[in-house]
């Protein structure tokens, strides 16, 4: 079995910045990718950004440039820097990867809480 924590929503005013981390704890072979999705109240959930364990990444157009995600392999961990936070990006941020376990796995985190004050 594999976990996903996230950590580091909050509460933050238009041009801030916060920082999301998100773990993969459990019974892990390989880690194929991590990344992050967000769901707004209304709104489907949608695709953010996606690193890959060898470093490539790839970005939703809304939060390229503004937006950064990096992994650190001997962690398990995925970070998202966001800077200059605009009020739609207000959403439930999830954490997800793509896992070896006892075979290749999709896995998810709960989710964190981000809101933009405008």
């Amino acid at each position: 079995q594999v976990q996903l924590v996230e950590s580091g929503g909050g509460l933050v005013q238009a041009g801030g910045s916060l920082r999301l981390s998100c773990q993969a704890s459990g019974n892990i072979f390989s880690i194929n990718h991590m990344g992050w999705y967000r769901q707004a109240p209304g709104q489907q959930r949608e695709f953010v950004a996606r690193v890959f364990s060898e470093g490539s990444t790839h970005y939703t157009d809304s939060v390229q440039g503004r937006f950064s995600i990096s992994i650190d392999n001997a962690k398990n961990t995925v970070y998202l820097q966001m800077n200059n936070l605009k009020p739609e990006d207000t959403a439930v941020y999830y954490c997800n990867a793509q896992v070896y376990s006892d075979g290749y796995g999709d896995y998810w985190g709960r989710g964190t809480q981000v809101t933009v004050s405008s």
